[in-house]
């Protein structure tokens, strides 16, 4: 982003039949492109948070009699959770006590 030295407003690129220029729309001012400028940023990402907490949440849960879809054991652990607007139902996450796979029913 440039920005005029005259006004200090910011500069507006406009395609000519000569190439490129970026121009001010309150005073004469015009500066034209004559070499390509390039910059690319990476940034790092940030960890993902869990959202309904990590491993030391799931010590203190009750279990109930739920089959697990990945490895068909019968008992699981549970909690229930309102993520959306009160008047939606909440969503009940299980996690199996043989194998730790997660899923949820809404």
């Amino acid at each position: 982003m440039l920005f005029c030295p005259t006004c200090g407003n910011c500069l507006l690129l406009d395609p000519t039949f000569e190439g490129l220029l970026f121009s001010c729309k309150t005073c004469p001012y015009i500066f034209k492109v004559t070499t390509t400028v390039s910059n690319r940023e990476e940034f790092a990402q940030k960890k993902v948070d869990d959202v309904i907490g990590g491993e030391e949440l799931w010590e203190n849960c009750p279990q109930t009699s739920a089959e697990c879809p990945q490895c068909h054991w019968a008992k699981a652990y549970f909690m229930e959770r309102q993520l959306r607007s009160a008047d939606e139902p909440s969503t009940i996450f299980y996690r199996c006590v043989k194998c730790a796979h997660r899923w949820h029913d809404n």
